[in-house]
């Protein structure tokens, strides 16, 4: 018989529930049980591992896991990601339980924008438009006018007047691509993904060599040399569309490499080739996407903890230049 206080003091220190699972149940079927009994929906981004993508009601990027979690009819919304995705889930639904499987699946694009610090830096530009990329905490989404995603922004962007000074946080790398794509000369906060940030251009271009017919493709957080080599540049959902239409047979995937078990799944005839870092590793994998595991995700459904709890000021004006995003993202059908 599980004590569920102790599992709560366990929580407080662990980020997660921290039980022991008989190892010969089976998971996939046990979480079919308590989606269909609580009305609870999994929303796992492309980044999550394999055997979490599998299980999942609705996978996709943080666009498509927004516009997912503000149209759900489920109670309870189980977020296999990371932590500013689970706080977007319950800015668009307050009355829901949002449930995250481990609270320490942080962002490194997240921690490098500080709410206080950027609010230091926005005040010293008060005519400026502050666009900001939804990986972010709510605090920084507060002191946003329009929160956009990489599947989006550049639509966003250019759907503002040519003439209006904007700032773009927090990712800088992203920043700089739209500058590039839009004409634009955006004011870009200082922030960057890990993930992205760590490929190594000597390493993929020796991957060409050794993979001639293979296409690079790339997502915008990465860095402009990378970039400048990249065949294709798009968003995660981006890339996994290309692969699907595009008639070559080999990719070069620079961009976390969860997003290659639906590659693969939707294009089992073609080879996916995960891009390598700038250190030993053979791919780059985000560690805090990874904390989420099938384990946690049956704990967090069966006892409905960690649950992702928010200040309602915050809330709703962290909720305003999501609301402007999704606006515009109708409007352009994105």
């Amino acid at each position: 018989m599980v004590d569920i206080n102790s599992a709560k003091k366990n929580l407080t220190t662990a980020g997660f529930l921290d039980l022991s699972i008989n190892p010969e149940m089976d998971l996939f079927a046990e979480i079919e049980r308590l989606k269909k009994e609580k009305n609870a929906i999994i929303l796992a981004h492309y980044y999550q591992e394999p055997d979490i993508q599998d299980v999942a009601d609705f996978i996709g990027d943080s666009l498509g896991l927004a516009q997912a979690a503000e149209n759900t009819q489920a109670d309870i919304i189980v977020f296999a990601g990371v932590h500013f995705m689970a706080e977007t889930a319950k800015i668009l639904n307050p009355a829901k339980k949002v449930l995250l499987p481990d609270l320490n699946a942080g962002c490194s694009l997240s921690d490098s924008a500080p709410p206080a610090l950027f609010k230091l830096f926005k005040d010293k530009h008060p005519d400026h438009l502050v666009i900001t990329y939804i990986n972010c905490s709510a605090g920084m989404k507060a002191l946003s006018d329009i929160i956009c995603t990489s599947s989006n922004a550049q639509k966003i962007i250019e759907s503002l007047p040519a003439d209006q000074p904007i700032i773009f946080a927090p990712d800088r790398n992203l920043g700089a691509y739209i500058n590039k794509q839009t004409g634009r000369d955006m004011l870009l906060w200082n922030g960057a993904c890990m993930v992205h940030e760590i490929f190594s251009l000597e390493k993929i271009t020796k991957l060409k060599i050794r993979h001639p017919k293979a296409k690079i493709i790339a997502h915008p957080e990465c860095e402009a040399p990378v970039l400048a080599i990249a065949d294709y540049i798009g968003s995660t959902t981006g890339l996994l569309k290309f692969t699907q239409k595009d008639d070559a047979q080999e990719y070069i995937v620079v961009t976390e490499t969860g997003i290659l078990h639906q590659m693969q799944k939707n294009n089992p005839d073609k080879t996916f080739i995960p891009a390598p870092p700038n250190n030993s590793c053979a791919c780059n994998d985000c560690p805090h996407m990874k904390l989420n595991t099938l384990e946690k995700l049956y704990l967090c459904m069966e006892y409905e903890l960690p649950e992702i709890t928010m200040d309602e000021e915050l809330r709703l004006a962290a909720k305003k230049p999501i609301d402007r995003m999704l606006e515009i993202s109708a409007k352009y059908g994105l």
